[in-house]
């Protein structure tokens, strides 16, 4: 399994970016999907997470409220919409998917992740 994420950049606070995780090498029947973060000097952090079945989605308390994670299981893809962007919103984010229904905030937790694309909210 391959996890492609993009739609990073640069953007000033109060922005929108919406990021994009497209799966390759398998279907993602079954799997919880993630968005975690990492900022210079930090532990990677859970951002957002929705099981396969797109129900019930899970937010860290940081990004409750103007981040958004949807999926297009046809399309084996996971989203992240960013609203009103903060300059501590600037990492590298993550995407990864779990072999289980269960969503779970704990980044040892994933089996696969991408390759990371940048965020850069500047004040």
């Amino acid at each position: 399994v391959q996890l492609q994420a993009s739609g990073g950049g640069l953007v000033q606070a109060g922005g929108s970016l919406r990021l994009s995780c497209a799966a390759s090498g398998h279907t993602f029947s079954s799997y919880a999907r993630g968005w975690f973060r990492q900022a210079p000097g930090k532990e990677r952090e859970f951002v957002a997470a929705v099981p396969w079945s797109g129900g019930t989605t899970y937010y860290a308390d940081s990004v409750k409220g103007r981040f958004t994670i949807s999926s297009d299981n046809a399309k084996n893809t996971v989203y992240l919409q960013m609203n009103s962007l903060k300059p501590e919103d600037t990492a590298v984010y993550y995407c990864a998917a779990r072999r289980s229904i269960v969503v779970t905030t704990t980044p040892s937790l994933y089996d696969y992740w991408g390759q990371g694309t940048q965020v850069t909210v500047s004040s």
